[in-house]
């Protein structure tokens, strides 16, 4: 009986104990599922905002730009290549974005540091900090020096190195072999003019004579070493003395002592060196650059090592001097020295307040320096980031001058620029622009420096050099060159008005800062125009543009787009078109239909034909054909051709590929003859025309429905791709 209720409890306490170790087990499990839950619906929903932003355009070799593929697959080195995004392409006109120019999402932005301040335009107030050494002055320096033959005597103990000695204080005694001779000579010259002194009886002439030869024999004493102090004592006493004591011309430091007793000592032998060192010089090492802000009568604080006491010292009006051994220029600095706390030789700490007039500076980590050129980042906005060249001036501290490239109020990167300039070369590169990029002055268009220089495109005109896209732009840049570089340089003259009238209001003012394009229709910012150099003045009045192309077709004819303007408005309205011409739905110009026709700008949409000015404006056109036919250009609807439509065939990839493989066997020709160039493919996510339906040509019948034209294949559906 015990053994059976023993067995009971047991089993109820495996039971309770079971169903207490479920509970934390689900727990466990329940946040387990949780935290992958959330992890996993974070990283669809990154993915899937990443393939719905932005679409591949292509993929780039990681560690060679210039190695693109349209499809996925390995570089040349082994490593997966990266794809490449299209960027928001919705920019207001005008705004287009030079070659290098990346966009950067907030994220990545974080992650790499990037940091982002105004341009303005202040004062700066910067503290030059250099070493000086402390030099003797030279105008309380004294060599005492043997103006005769002797030998030294006696020397006495305060002379030696280093020692304060007072004015007139003796430092030693020498003898010289005429000195009795001269000692005779000179007193009896004194006794003779003192006896006669009062002598009536003698001329004025006799008297002179007297004093002549008093003052010869004075003056050969003088010239033995003797000083004015001990010749009047001997004057005093009548003495025959042996020795002449030498004497210190001004309280002053001993600097060096070349005499010893009994030491002899020829005419012009230096004995004694002599410093007066209650005020001396500051020489403080500066550079070229640094020395220029420094101006005559500045004071400087002078301060020496591991003292916190300072004295204030003035630029000296000498001008500095160049020292070979060390590059720099010797700034001269005068100041007193209380205390003789400052001994020749000693280093000191220097500091000059520099100050600079209002100007446009920016940090110096944000100019990113190449020795050629100097490139800043400009935030264009919405993640756009654009390399600018600019112009520097002054650099003092952390910060540089901007003479050119920026404007204040416009935001550049400060920190992290390093990483955005390896993606803007990567750009480049991926481009085909491996040098310099510059614009062409003529079409607008952004040039490879490198390569226009070595095909010849290259046109020299006021010490400064243009390139070109053709040999089309170079001839009309040539033709006038005053006109299209005074557009690239932004200092075309404009018509003088008179200023706004005070009580204009703000709002107005920035009303006034648009206008329309007078050959497109658009309308442009002023301000844009003028940095881009889209302008012209015609009968004093300037006109701005929305790009290169409208400003080339104004300056060729303004009358024509002049003629007709409307009353009252802002802009001039479009003039009239001829028969045989259409408007380009992209840009707004006038499009021959025949020569477009013929050069291939035509497409086709809805059954509609459309001609082009360019071929960028068919490629435009070909991406997003709905938005310029809503009028999101801002752009009236372009006159259109009905054509027939034709039957539409739809092949599948497979059967493609066979048919372009019969055609290649059965048709040895050019595949030009067989493939019409077309545009870019579109991508997958892109919606586009079946380019089966070909528009109708009018020497040729429409094209049978059994014999459809060949079609490439979309991207990713398999097989070879033949341009």
């Amino acid at each position: 009986m015990e053994k059976q209720n023993s067995s009971s409890g047991l089993g109820q306490a495996q039971t309770a104990l079971k169903k207490y170790w479920y509970a934390p087990v689900v727990l466990v499990l329940v946040a387990a599922l949780f935290l992958a839950g959330s992890w996993y619906g974070q990283k669809k929903a990154d993915s899937q905002n990443a393939a719905g932003n932005w679409r591949i355009l292509y993929y780039v070799d990681p560690m060679n730009p210039a190695h693109t593929s349209p499809e996925p697959e390995l570089a040349p080195c082994g490593m997966k290549m990266e794809p490449v995004y299209a960027e928001d392409e919705n920019q207001p006109p005008g705004a287009a974005l030079p070659p290098g120019s990346v966009k950067i999402t907030p994220k990545k932005q974080q992650l790499i540091g990037v940091k982002v301040a105004a341009v303005a335009k202040s004062p700066w107030t910067y503290t030059l900090r250099t070493v000086g050494k402390v030099a003797v002055d030279e105008t309380r320096l004294y060599r005492v020096k043997a103006l005769t033959e002797g030998w030294i005597v006696k020397v006495y103990n305060n002379s030696t190195t280093g020692s304060l000695v007072r004015k007139d204080e003796p430092l030693a005694t020498f003898y010289v072999k005429d000195l009795p001779t001269t000692l005779q000579t000179f007193y009896y010259a004194i006794d003779a003019v003192e006896r006669l002194k009062h002598d009536q009886t003698l001329a004025p002439g006799q008297q002179d004579l007297l004093e002549t030869q008093r003052l010869s024999a004075e003056g050969v004493l003088l010239n033995l070493g003797m000083s004015q102090l001990q010749i009047k004592d001997l004057i005093r006493t009548r003495e025959l003395i042996q020795e002449i004591i030498i004497s210190t011309p001004a309280t002053s430091f001993v600097l060096a002592r070349n005499v010893t007793e009994g030491q002899k000592f020829n005419s012009g032998e230096e004995l004694y060196q002599l410093a007066d060192l209650s005020r001396v010089w500051i020489l403080a090492d500066l550079f070229k650059d640094d020395a220029k802000y420094v101006r005559p009568g500045e004071k400087a604080k002078v301060t020496l090592p591991f003292e916190g006491e300072a004295q204030m010292a003035a630029v000296s009006e000498v001008r500095p001097l160049f020292d070979p051994a060390t590059f720099t220029l010797k700034v001269r600095l005068e100041m007193d020295n209380p205390g003789f706390a400052l001994s020749p030789g000693m280093f000191v700490d220097v500091e000059f307040p520099i100050k600079m007039p209002p100007t446009v500076n920016i940090p110096v980590d944000a100019v990113m320096d190449s020795g050629l050129k100097k490139l800043v980042f400009v935030d264009r906005g919405n993640g756009f980031f654009e390399p600018r060249r600019v112009k520097t001036g002054w650099r003092l501290g952390e910060r540089t001058q901007i003479t050119g490239g920026l404007k204040p109020g416009e935001r550049i990167v400060v920190s992290g620029n390093f990483l955005i300039d390896s993606e803007s070369r990567m750009r480049q590169a991926a481009a085909g622009m491996f040098g310099e990029v510059a614009k062409d002055p003529v079409c607008g268009s952004n040039v490879d420096a490198s390569k226009a220089k070595a095909a010849g495109f290259q046109s020299t005109y006021q010490n400064r050099n243009y390139y070109f896209c053709s040999p089309g732009c170079k001839e009309h840049f040539d033709k006038n060159p005053g006109r299209y570089a005074a557009k690239t340089d932004g200092t075309q003259k404009k018509p003088a008005s008179s200023p706004p009238p005070p009580e204009q209001s703000k709002p107005a003012q920035i009303a006034k800062a648009r206008t329309m394009d007078p050959v497109c229709g658009i309308e442009v910012d002023e301000n844009q125009a003028k940095a881009n150099g889209l302008t012209s003045v015609y009968q004093g009045k300037t006109y701005y543009f929305s790009s290169f192309s409208c400003n080339r077709q104004f300056d060729k004819n303004p009358e024509r787009y002049l003629r007709q303007k409307a009353p009252g408005g802002s802009g001039a309205s479009p003039a009239p078109m001829a028969a045989n011409e259409v408007k380009d739905p992209v840009c707004g110009l006038p499009v021959a239909t025949e020569p477009a026709r013929q050069a291939g700008r035509t497409s086709e949409y809805q059954g509609k034909l459309y001609y082009f000015d360019t071929a960028g404006c068919k490629e435009r056109f070909d991406k997003y054909p709905e938005h310029y036919l809503s009028g999101g250009s801002e752009t009236a609807k372009a006159p259109v051709v009905p054509v027939q439509p034709q039957a539409k065939i739809y092949l599948s990839p497979d059967m493609l590929l066979r048919k372009k493989r019969k055609l290649l066997r059965t048709h040895p020709r050019p595949l030009s003859t067989i493939y019409p160039r077309q545009p870019s493919p579109p991508l997958p996510s892109q919606e586009t025309p079946n380019p089966a339906v070909q528009p109708p040509q009018a020497s040729s019948p429409a094209p049978q429905a059994q014999t459809p034209p060949p079609t490439p294949a979309p991207p990713g559906a398999g097989g070879h791709r033949h341009d």
